[in-house]
């Protein structure tokens, strides 16, 4: 069993003792700490929290959990059941609630749930607020309501209806061009509440045609959840088999997208958000933000359009920090996550569809054509691990230091960016790694950059 305590959230493997795993004692004490740091800091004047979930086997029995211990500490809840991590966000600021909790494990295999924080606006708690919540679960420090201050329980389950028209009302989403397109759409949901949303936002979209894989939310992944090329086999079999012109495939709780081209292929998640940037930024010019470790790619899109790029660090907290700073106008991470400031400050996949499928429709070119228009960037992920007595701070301080001559970013671990290339060091929270990413313009030249690195950082260990 697992439970990992971390700022971003709680979360864990289902079961075991209460400190060991994510069960009904741990999800009470940390649903608690919560509402207690909450009522502390809230500006709104109601006295609701938006509880979703997605589609996990565990959802139901974690639900009820939550909505127990929030009433118990004098909250109203706002129950919108299954729903996507977006919708959850969007419905907050609906509610004019005084947060949310969203209850997934994003992409982890189906064992795991987790309680994903939100503040007033419906966007994740940042680094000293979720420290803060650990501080008060640590130390037990919440006082349950009395009898008569009790909260209640408000069913909604319109928000996914509310959410998908929302998206119909965005000023760059052209749903009369992607009507008159006819596209052919393949989708993926992996047994999760996409099933649920994406059909019914391509028929509002006018996709007449929609082949489905996996749109049952019972919450037993047909395949690993995380949408990478080597876990989506199938809809790449199927896009030549339906003749799609396209495919979308989402994680459990529908904040990322992957899409897939004609011929199978994978557009390759980093492209979702420099195409759908590509189409904002073509329609209102403006700044740019994705993480350190994501594609050079939109970088090189948005200087085509004389506008600023910039990176944050990974985290998409940190990236909606920066959003803000620079007045971006679109922004994300390289996983897939597309976050539009014109629909909400989160990863929205079902944003991300309709913009690109509005862009497709102008375009008129086929998936691997507008893919191929792309600068030609490949991300190496590699790792090199270490034993625990050694300085991981340290060795990325010699790094630096080695090479001092290039462009070097630390406001999360050490980035360095060559003039055809670059490569990122995180060190892992969790164990004795550093995480290398390396890019370049083939796959071989980044395996290699990531290589070389991993040779120096062994030779100082030595």
């Amino acid at each position: 069993m697992t439970l990992i305590k971390s700022i971003s959230g709680i979360r864990g493997t289902i079961g075991g003792t209460p400190e060991e795993g994510l069960n009904p004692l741990a999800i009470v004490k940390f649903v608690a700490a919560y509402a207690t740091f909450i009522r502390k800091n809230t500006n709104a004047t109601t006295n609701k929290i938006v509880v979703g979930r997605d589609a996990r086997i565990s959802g139901p029995m974690v639900k009820q959990v939550v909505l127990g211990t929030l009433t118990g500490m004098g909250f109203d809840v706002v129950d919108i059941d299954l729903a996507t991590t977006p919708t959850t966000e969007y419905a907050v600021v609906q509610e004019k609630a005084c947060g949310g909790i969203i209850l997934t494990a994003s992409h982890n295999p189906k064992q795991w749930n987790a309680l994903k924080l939100l503040n007033e606006k419906g966007e994740f708690l940042n680094a000293a607020e979720g420290q803060q919540v650990l501080e008060i679960a640590e130390a037990e420090s919440f006082v349950f309501a009395d009898v008569d201050q009790l909260g209640k329980v408000i069913e909604d389950t319109t928000y996914n209806n509310k959410h998908i028209q929302s998206v119909l009302d965005l000023e760059l989403v052209d749903v009369e061009a992607i009507r008159s397109a006819g596209f052919r759409v393949a989708i993926d949901c992996v047994n999760s509440v996409g099933g649920i949303v994406l059909p019914d936002l391509l028929s509002a979209l006018g996709v007449k045609e929609i082949f489905k894989l996996h749109c049952a939310p019972h919450g037993n992944f047909a395949h690993n959840p995380e949408p990478l090329p080597e876990n989506l086999t199938e809809i790449s079999a199927l896009m030549t088999q339906a003749k799609a012109d396209v495919g979308f495939v989402v994680d459990p709780d529908v904040d990322r997208l992957a899409v897939v081209s004609e011929n199978g292929d994978m557009f390759g998640e980093e492209y979702t958000l420099v195409a759908v940037s590509d189409y904002v930024l073509n329609h209102t010019p403006g700044n740019t933000v994705s993480n350190l470790s994501s594609s050079r790619a939109l970088r090189d899109v948005t200087r085509a359009y004389g506008c600023e790029y910039n990176a944050a660090a990974v985290g998409e907290v940190n990236v909606v920090a920066k959003m803000k700073e620079t007045h971006a106008v679109i922004g994300g991470e390289g996983n897939g996550g597309v976050i539009y400031p014109a629909s909400h400050y989160g990863r929205d996949a079902l944003v991300g569809i309709g913009l690109f499928l509005t862009h497709l429709a102008k375009k008129k070119m086929k998936v691997s054509e507008l893919r191929a228009s792309y600068p030609p960037y490949f991300i190496s992920k590699q790792k090199v691990e270490l034993t625990p007595d050694i300085d991981v701070d340290a060795i990325l301080e010699k790094v630096k230091e080695k090479f001092a001559a290039y462009d070097i970013t630390d406001i999360d671990g050490v980035k360095i960016d060559f003039p055809d290339k670059w490569v990122h060091l995180r060190k892992s929270n969790t164990e004795p790694i550093i995480r290398i990413y390396a890019e370049a313009s083939t796959m071989a030249d980044a395996e290699a950059l990531g290589g070389e690195l991993i040779t120096i950082i062994q030779d100082m260990c030595h």
